[in-house]
């Protein structure tokens, strides 16, 4: 049960860094409307999927995860 709350806690983790990055970047190269709603999402889980890798990598080379 620790692993699936240690998970969910993690995707929100990871999921919100990205939505805030990804919005801090298409609002800073001013776009707006369809394009930076594209734009925003495909970055956005790009950033939170890349945050997932190095978070489950850095448990790993700690020890904490199998």
């Amino acid at each position: 049960m620790a692993s699936i709350v240690g998970s969910i806690l993690g995707i929100l983790f990871c999921g919100g860094l990205g939505a805030l990055g990804a919005w801090l970047v298409v609002s800073g190269i001013g776009l707006a409307g369809v394009p930076a709603a594209i734009g925003a999402a495909v970055l956005a889980m790009a950033i939170a999927a890349a945050l997932w890798l190095a978070g489950s990598a850095l448990l790993r080379a700690l020890g904490w995860h199998r």
